[in-house]
């Protein structure tokens, strides 16, 4: 079966972790937010988040590999995946402010295909010792089988990717300490 159609699918079949908050659903849209405390700086947050191969999923890649995933800090920037037999825009920088916040634009998975339009909003708040990362993925527009439908895998996939994006932050935290 072809990559293209084993994304999806497995986007669509992905259990949704504790952390995964759907915050809104209607017929024609849905919001995702997930907060979350992280035990590193700001820094080591922002170093981490724009370096999608870190903590990214490869099994939520089209090439299957994260270390095929780059972001161009920018506006108009891309959050591409380039490998030997192709390659992907998954999202496009609209908004960076280091250190504090990233917003970018773009249907992931299946959402690419379809007529939505997206906007996925990371922001980093210091608090204490630790960073409260928040990210919020706001899509609305149509989908053939209804856009409801893919609310709660998408939110699931986001989910685990931002608790990767997370435990990968502090690491690198720890690391320099």
């Amino acid at each position: 079966m072809p990559i293209r159609i084993l994304l999806p699918l497995a986007l669509l079949t992905a259990a949704a972790p504790a952390a995964a908050e759907v915050v809104e659903v209607t017929d024609t849209g849905f919001v995702s937010r997930h907060r979350i405390a992280v035990a590193a700086p700001p820094e080591a947050v922002w170093n981490t988040l724009i370096q999608p191969a870190l903590w990214w999923q490869g099994a939520h890649t089209y090439s299957g590999d994260a270390a095929n995933l780059s972001l161009a800090l920018a506006p108009g920037g891309c959050w591409c995946e380039r490998w030997a037999g192709g390659g992907v825009e998954h999202m496009r920088v609209v908004q960076y402010l280091p250190g504090g916040a990233l917003r970018l634009s773009g249907g992931l998975g299946p959402l690419q295909g379809a007529g939505v339009s997206a906007a996925l909003t990371f922001t980093l708040e210091p608090d204490g010792q630790t960073t409260v990362l928040t990210a919020t993925y706001v899509v609305g527009g149509f989908v053939p089988q209804g856009i409801a439908a893919f609310a709660t895998p998408v939110d699931g996939v986001l989910a685990s990717a931002f608790a990767n994006l997370a435990a990968t932050a502090e690491r690198a935290a720890e690391a320099a300490e």
